[in-house]
């Protein structure tokens, strides 16, 4: 998007991306909220991994995570939750500036809010999913084993799950659908979902890179933040 452009307040940006390492995955979606008041529009934002690696929400602590996983790079996200392992996984990040209506959701209202449109981008895709119904968490830290109410099921077992952070500048929502069911390409399931956003939210998308302000911004704080041992293992 280029710099003085403006675009109706029905228009969605969408940056679609392929694999990276996990402190740029975190540092790009902590810059597109700081970026949110500039960008003025949603972001919705597709990618990868380049290897196995696990994040955990901002708040828990470290020497408890360690021991839930062997996978490394472990990263602190900027959103809570808890540990989440990352690999072939289809992961995304949602930005919302300040004003717009789902910042001024309630947390639990986005959070059934997206996995409602996960949900219906999956049947569109002729997969039949569901939420959950209530909480059936069995073991504390790991977001992928057992399930917080409206979670999205496939066969009674929880593929997606999100976590959220809310500021002044935005809302951000970094989800995952893992492992998302056999057979199914990660490209339909991307273009399932902006089919969805198209017909219930009435809006329409603008393909876009990273502007070279938020690559900054996001070298920053990969640099400075994501990729250092002591914010790492702060708690």
């Amino acid at each position: 998007m280029k710099e003085g452009t403006t675009l109706p307040d029905t228009v969605w940006l969408l940056l679609r991306q392929g694999k990276n390492a996990a402190d740029y995955n975190m540092a790009l979606d902590e810059a597109l909220l700081q970026s949110a008041p500039a960008l003025g529009h949603p972001v919705l934002r597709f990618y990868g991994w380049t290897e196995p690696a696990a994040t955990f929400g901002y708040s828990q602590s470290y020497a408890e995570i360690e021991k839930l996983t062997m996978l490394r790079p472990l990263v602190r996200r900027p959103t809570g939750g808890g540990l989440v392992p990352h690999d072939a996984d289809w992961t995304y990040s949602l930005v919302f500036p300040a004003g717009h209506g789902w910042h001024g959701l309630k947390a639990v209202e986005s959070y059934r809010r997206v996995h409602e449109w996960i949900r219906d981008a999956f049947s569109q895709m002729n997969v039949a999913t569901t939420l959950a119904p209530s909480s059936q968490k069995e073991i504390p830290g790991q977001c992928f084993i057992g399930a917080e109410k409206d979670d999205v099921l496939w066969h009674g077992r929880k593929i997606a799950g999100a976590a959220q952070r809310r500021t002044r500048q935005g809302l951000l929502i970094q989800g995952s659908v893992q492992p998302p069911p056999i057979g199914l390409e990660r490209d339909r399931w991307e273009t399932a979902m902006c089919d969805v956003a198209h017909t219930a939210f009435s809006i329409a998308w603008q393909n876009i890179q990273a502007p070279g302000e938020i690559e900054q911004q996001t070298n920053e704080l990969r640099l400075k933040k994501y990729s250092q041992p002591d914010f790492n293992r702060k708690r």
